[in-house]
């Protein structure tokens, strides 16, 4: 038996000339938009901003990987317990534009300022104990704190200075960087990590007081904590209900074109059948 081709099994209209399948994809085109959850943000915003700019400084030479800072677990490193910390401080830092220098025999911006905090944190984590060398340049340290400082445009301008060591390197002498620093306006607040023989206490009291900031001597987590939070309410950062106030989500508008074509093509189908 031979079946031979009849026309009329083909349809004589290309089901791509109705309106149906068109529809379809374009609804279910505009749910995808709107589950990816479109929105605009307006980076003009943070030009209002009354927060601070504000630098971590953060000693990363080689006797930062120095256990026993931390009596909860003494197997974690001075290095690892600063950056836990400090992680903590900016996530308080809610209105202000932040950055991280690393140093040790070399100092380099790790982040510069920013509003994205948790992208700084990210950053910060990323570094690790003898990145920039064995030895503390804190002069150098000082001076690249400065210029990223430059970059912003915050009235009120602080350093906050991490260190465990004495001055051994670098180009710059802490002497010329707090003569910068004073003339900028800009305040040093430093942090002593470990025992007070470890690090110059001196130089680090001299710098603080001529810049206008204060210093302090952490031995312990518990320690530099406490002075973490000091810090804060001595620079306080203004208060923000969310992290992005200029953010708009756009979700509505996709879903309502759905549910309008949705209801017109539940018109059009009662009145066909009807």
């Amino acid at each position: 038996m031979y079946y031979f081709p009849q026309l009329s099994w083909i349809s004589k209209e290309s089901p791509l000339l109705t309106l149906d399948p068109w529809l379809k994809m374009f609804l279910y085109t505009l749910m995808v938009i709107a589950l990816a959850k479109p929105f605009i943000y307006d980076s003009s915003a943070d030009q209002h901003k009354k927060g601070r700019d504000l630098i971590l400084a953060i000693d990363a030479s080689g006797s930062m990987a120095q256990s026993g800072f931390d009596t909860k677990d003494r197997f974690k490193t001075k290095y690892e317990t600063t950056l836990e910390l400090s992680k903590a401080f900016i996530k308080n830092r809610l209105d202000d534009n932040m950055g991280v220098v690393i140093f040790g025999t070399f100092a380099y911006t790790a982040s510069p300022l920013t509003y994205d905090l948790d992208a700084l944190s990210f950053l910060l984590g990323t570094t690790t104990v003898g990145i920039a060398g064995e030895s503390t340049a804190i002069g150098d340290a000082l001076m690249q704190s400065i210029h990223t400082l430059t970059f912003g445009k915050a009235k009120n301008k602080a350093i906050i200075l991490l260190t465990d060591g004495y001055h051994n390197a670098g180009r710059s002498s802490p002497k010329e960087a707090v003569k910068k620093a004073k003339e900028l306006g800009i305040k040093i607040y430093t942090i002593g990590i470990g025992q007070k023989r470890d690090y110059d206490s001196s130089l680090l009291q001299t710098i603080a007081k001529k810049s206008g900031g204060k210093s302090y001597a952490a031995s312990s987590e518990e320690e530099l904590s406490k002075v973490f939070k000091e810090i804060n309410a001595l620079e306080p950062s203004l208060i923000r209900g969310e992290h992005y106030l200029n953010q708009k989500l756009l979700i509505f508008f996709p879903l309502s074109i759905v549910f309008l074509f949705l209801f017109l093509w539940v018109l059009y189908t009662k009145r066909s059948e009807t």
